[in-house]
Order: structure tokens, then C-alpha cells, then sequence
């Protein structure tokens, strides 16, 4: 049987920290309150030249480089994005040309909003599962500033940019051992970015109703954490490491707690990245390789909750 296997990933951030203490001098917030309510120290902006598709070509060169192969070597680009540089062509697309690929190959992004990598993953692993393809680039890039209102305390202290990237490939070894994916779209209106093209007065900033997200947020970890393991055939007490979407502490310790995991057990990014949607878990899992903190042969549970609803979670075994 044919399953798919990171072989490599790689992550990206922008040069630019904004700190809690930079934040207090532009809006009415305080460091205090920002660690209290959803454990963010600081987060990375995106300057102009941080398109999309470059930080996602950035994160993409250290995964080839982590995965020992080159460019021409992949069968598939997915980009899990909610800002692309462009309406079109996609971002993966651009991606493509910056890799200066010597073939064509199918390149598309997708947006599932912050569980867009989730969703790529397992776009992936059955692409090469049903051997379509062997090697699949798996992107999540994000630059949520550039949707900010930065006088909005409740959502401005909340979002950073940043990509990371996996490359998955045909192993006879379990890699990707179960994925499941979900959405509901009758939240739609909890958490929202307008199109310009669609709306006379748009509101191209992040709306976000807070307190309603964080309600669904959490009565859905339940399900996220049954169907994963249901489809993997394994139990709570067979996974090592949680790598949660890195949106909110108090979300992320619920999901902890589900799992029946400690805290010591979960690779935290959230204080130093904030929420970059669909790049935190290819982030957070790239820093927990790089580290040596995740080890060959670790089960891992990822998991993501973002607008749409969508969510979705995965069980692989690294």
C-alpha cells in the first residue's frame, strides 16, 4: 500500500516584530491584557516584497534543502492561502515560476482560511495515495496585516504573516496516517473579510465576532479529535506531539486537554508568530523539527479552526 511522508519541511517569517509594548503605542491595548487573552507577545509584518508567493518560495527552498531533492523533483504545488499576490493567476502558479520548474505541473491554491493547510495536506496524501503523483509541495502562506485594522484592539493584537511549507512523498511506510476535514458555512457571518468587487462599501478589514468564534471553536475540538483518531485506528495515548493551530492559548490548552495531553507535549509558536491562519502549523511543526524537539517515528495530531467554519485535523507519523 502507498502512503505519503514528509520528507522535508521549511518556514519563513518576515523581518518585522511588532511587540505587545509597540501595539500599546497605537492602539488602546496593553501587553497585560493581549497574554491574558490570547498568549501573544509579538508577531511578524510583512513588508511590501512579502507577497504571498515569496514567503512561500522562501519556506519552500528550506524544505527542498531539508528534503534533499530540487525543485523539478515535485509532481504538485497547493498553496493554503487566504491572501494570494494576486486574484490571479494563483499564488502557486507564481510560486511555480520563482522555482523555475523545467516541467509543467499542476499548481493551485485553496482557501479554507486558517485550516487551509489541513486541507492541502489531505488533498495530497490522496494524490499520492492513489499514485497520481509521488512528491506534493504543501504551502501555508499568509499576510493577515494587510487585512488588519490597526484601530481595532480586538482583532489587530491578534494576526502575523509568515509561511511554512512540507513536502510530502510515496513512502511504504505510514506517513500520513488519517485526515478529516469539515465545514459549515452558517457561521460565516461570525468572522469575515469583504471582496471589493462584490460590495459598494466593503469592510476589507478582518471582522471578527470574538466571543462567538471562540464558543465554536471549542465545542468543536471534541469532534476534530474523535474523527482523526477514529480514521487512524489509534488512541489518545498513541500520540506524542500536538501541533495546534496557533490562533489562541485558551484554544489551544482545550484542545490539550481533549487529547489528554500536557502542555509539555504541545509545540507552542503562538507568542512569538500570532495567528497567521494557514501558515501557523507548517510553522510550528517546522520549529519543532528544527529544534529536535519532534523526533522520526512521533505520531503527531494537527489540528486547525478557522472561518467558513472550516476545520480539520490530521494524525501522521513522522
Amino acid at each position: 500500500m502507498t502512503y505519503s511522508k514528509i520528507i522535508g519541511t521549511g518556514s519563513y517569517l518576515p523581518e518585522k516584530v511588532l511587540t505587545n509594548t509597540d501595539l500599546e503605542k497605537i492602539v488602546d491595548t496593553t501587553d497585560e491584557w493581549i497574554l491574558k487573552r490570547v498568549g501573544i507577545k509579538e508577531r511578524h509584518i510583512a513588508s511590501k516584497s512579502d507577497t504571498c508567493s515569496h514567503m512561500a518560495h522562501q519556506a519552500t527552498l528550506k524544505a527542498l534543502e531539508a528534503a534533499a531533492i530540487t525543485a523539478d523533483d515535485l509532481d504538485m504545488i497547493i498553496i493554503g492561502t487566504a491572501t494570494p499576490d494576486k486574484l490571479f493567476p494563483s499564488a502557486a502558479c507564481l510560486l511555480q515560476e520563482k522555482l523555475d520548474l523545467k516541467r509543467p505541473i499542476p499548481a493551485f491554491d485553496l482557501n479554507a482560511a486558517c485550516s487551509g493547510f489541513i486541507y492541502g495536506l489531505s488533498i495530497a496524501d490522496n494524490f499520492i495515495r492513489t499514485k497520481h503523483a509521488k512528491t506534493i509541495l504543501v504551502v501555508g502562506a499568509e499576510a493577515l496585516t494587510r487585512l488588519v485594522n490597526w484601530q481595532d484592539r480586538s482583532t489587530c493584537v491578534l494576526f502575523g504573516d509568515g509561511a511554512g511549507a512540507v513536502i510530502l512523498q510515496a513512502s511504504y511506510e505510514p506517513g500520513v496516517i488519517s485526515t478529516s476535514l469539515h465545514a459549515d458555512g452558517h457561521y460565516a457571518s461570525l468572522l469575515w473579510a469583504d471582496n471589493h468587487l462584490w460590495e459598494e462599501s466593503p469592510q476589507e478589514t478582518i471582522q471578527m465576532k470574538g466571543n462567538e468564534v471562540f464558543k465554536v471553536a471549542v465545542n468543536t475540538l471534541g469532534s476534530m479529535v474523535d474523527d482523526a483518531l477514529a480514521g487512524s485506528g489509534l488512541s489518545k495515548a498513541n500520540i506524542d506531539w500536538l501541533i495546534p493551530h496557533q490562533a489562541n492559548l485558551r484554544i489551544i490548552q482545550a484542545a490539550a486537554k481533549k487529547l489528554e495531553l500536557p502542555m509539555e507535549r504541545v509545540i507552542l509558536t503562538v507568542s512569538e508568530h500570532g495567528n497567521t491562519s494557514a501558515a501557523s502549523i507548517p510553522l510550528a511543526l517546522d520549529y519543532g523539527i528544527r529544534k529536535n524537539i519532534i523526533k522520526r517515528g512521533e505520531v503527531l495530531f494537527l489540528e486547525a479552526f478557522g472561518a467558513g467554519f472550516s476545520w480539520g485535523s490530521a494524525v501522521v507519523r513522522y
